[in-house]
C-alpha cells in the first residue's frame, strides 16, 4: 500500500476535526497536516491529535482565498480532504488548486451550484491524473449511497428522493450552529443559501430550477407517510447524471411544520434582499419576535413529517413490469445523525480511505455514488459507529 501525506484543509473546524481524527487512523496515512486560516486553532487541533493517533500530525496556516498559499500547501501533499465551507464560495477554487497541483481531492460540498461547476472540471482532472470525489459527507454522501441502493432494486427508476432530518427525533441538533464568538458557522450560512432563490430538482427526467421549501408528500413502505420540503442540496444534480430517474427527484428536509414556516419567512426576506445569508443564519439562531409572529400566522399552510424516518432515500419504479416502492434508511444512527460534525466528518474520512487505497482508480471528478464502494463503506461505518446499519423495505405502488 502506498503511504500518503494528507492535508486536512479546514481541519480545525468542527467537521474538520472529526474527519482529521478518523483520517489519522486510516491505513496508508503516513502524515497528517491540519491546515486552517486560524493557525492557533490548527496547532491546538494538531496537539490534541498527536497524543492519540499513530502518525505525525503538524499544523499549517492556509487561507483558501490566497492562491499562492493554497497551491503551496496542496503541492506538498498527496491528497487533500477539504472541509472548508460554504462551498458556493470556496469549493470550486480549492478543487481547481488540487487539479493545478496534481493532488487527489475529496470534499463534503453540500451546495448544488458549485457541484455543477465542479463536475464540469472532469476533463481537466482526468488530464492532470487527479482523482476527485465531491460531496462525500452525510447529505450529500451517505444519502447518495442509500439512493444507489434503492435504485438498484428496480428494473426501471421513476422517482428518487433523499432526505435528511432537521428538527425531528428525541435530541435534535442546533439548527443554526454558531462559533465561540456567536457568529453563524458555514453550515448555517450554507443552509440559508439553499432555502432561497431557486434550487435544482429533477422533473420528468430533466433538471429544473424551482423555489425551495416546496412540499413533497411521500407514502413509503412500512407505513412511513408524511411531508418533507425541498432544499438546495446537490443530490438531484449528480443522481440525475448517474442513476437517471425518469420522473422526479429532489433533496428534502424532514422538518416540523413550525420550522418550515419560519424558514419560509427567512426565504421571503432573503429573496427580497432584507437579509443576507449571514444575517438570516444569525436570525435563525435567535429568532426575532416579528418573524416568529409571521411564521406562526402561516404555519397552518405547512404539513408535518408524520411518520417519515429522519434520514433515507426513497425510489419508485418497476420490477418485472409491476410498480414498486423502495425505502432505504440508516438504522441505529440517531446519535450519529444528531451530531453534525460526526455525521459528516466520519463519512468523509471513510470515503477518503477508498481514495487513498485506490478503490477509486480513475482520474476525474466523481460523485459518491460512482466513486465509493457502498458495501465497503457501510461495513466501515458500522465498525466506526457500532449499531448503525442499513434497512431496505419494499412495497407495491
Amino acid at each position: 500500500m502506498t503511504m500518503t501525506k494528507v492535508l486536512a484543509l479546514g481541519g480545525a473546524g468542527e467537521v474538520g476535526r472529526v474527519a482529521a481524527r478518523v483520517t489519522a487512523g486510516l491505513p496508508g496515512v503516513r502524515e497528517l497536516v491540519i491546515a486552517d486560516r486560524d493557525l492557533a486553532a490548527a496547532r491546538r487541533t494538531a496537539a490534541v491529535l498527536a497524543g492519540s493517533v499513530p502518525v505525525p500530525v503538524r499544523a499549517r496556516r492556509v487561507d483558501v482565498t490566497d492562491r499562492a498559499e493554497l497551491d503551496a500547501a496542496l503541492g506538498g501533499v498527496d491528497a487533500v480532504l477539504n472541509t472548508v465551507g460554504p462551498y458556493y464560495r470556496f469549493g470550486l477554487d480549492v478543487l481547481r488548486a488540487a487539479i493545478r497541483t496534481g493532488t487527489d481531492y475529496l470534499d463534503i460540498c453540500d451546495d448544488w451550484e458549485p457541484t455543477v461547476a465542479m463536475l464540469e472540471l472532469d476533463d481537466e482532472a482526468r488530464a492532470a491524473g487527479v482523482r476527485a470525489v465531491i460531496g462525500m459527507g452525510a447529505s450529500p454522501g451517505v444519502s447518495n449511497l442509500l439512493a444507489a441502493r434503492a435504485a438498484a432494486r428496480l428494473d426501471t427508476l421513476t422517482d428518487l428522493h433523499t432526505a435528511w432530518p432537521v428538527d425531528i427525533g428525541p435530541e435534535p441538533e442546533d439548527t443554526a450552529p454558531v462559533d465561540a464568538d456567536g457568529a453563524p458557522l458555514a453550515a448555517a450560512v450554507h443552509w440559508m443559501q439553499q432555502i432561497s432563490g431557486t434550487v435544482a430538482v429533477v422533473e420528468g427526467g430533466r433538471i429544473a430550477q424551482r423555489p425551495p421549501l416546496t412540499p413533497v408528500a411521500l407514502d413509503l413502505p412500512g407505513g412511513h407517510r408524511g411531508t418533507a420540503y425541498t432544499v438546495g442540496h446537490p443530490e438531484p444534480v449528480t443522481l440525475h447524471r448517474t442513476l437517471r430517474p425518469g420522473g422526479d427527484a429532489a433533496g428534502l428536509m424532514v422538518v416540523t411544520a413550525g420550522t418550515a414556516a419560519y424558514l419560509d419567512v427567512l426565504r421571503e426576506d432573503l429573496d427580497a434582499g432584507r437579509l443576507s445569508n449571514e444575517t438570516a443564519a444569525a436570525d435563525l439562531n435567535r429568532p426575532t419576535l416579528r418573524r416568529t409572529l409571521r411564521a406562526g400566522a402561516r404555519a397552518v399552510r405547512f404539513r408535518g413529517p408524520g411518520t417519515l424516518p429522519g434520514f433515507f432515500a426513497a425510489a419508485t419504479g418497476r420490477v418485472d413490469g409491476g410498480p414498486v416502492r423502495v425505502l432505504v434508511r440508516l438504522t441505529g444512527a440517531e446519535s450519529l445523525l444528531n451530531d453534525m460534525a460526526e455525521s459528516t466528518g466520519v463519512p468523509a474520512a471513510l470515503g477518503l480511505a477508498q481514495l487513498l487505497d485506490r478503490t477509486v482508480p480513475t482520474p476525474g471528478v466523481h460523485p459518491p455514488e460512482t466513486a465509493v464502494d457502498a458495501e465497503r463503506f457501510f461495513a466501515d461505518l458500522a465498525r466506526h459507529c457500532p449499531g448503525v446499519g442499513v434497512s431496505v423495505l419494499e412495497g407495491s405502488s
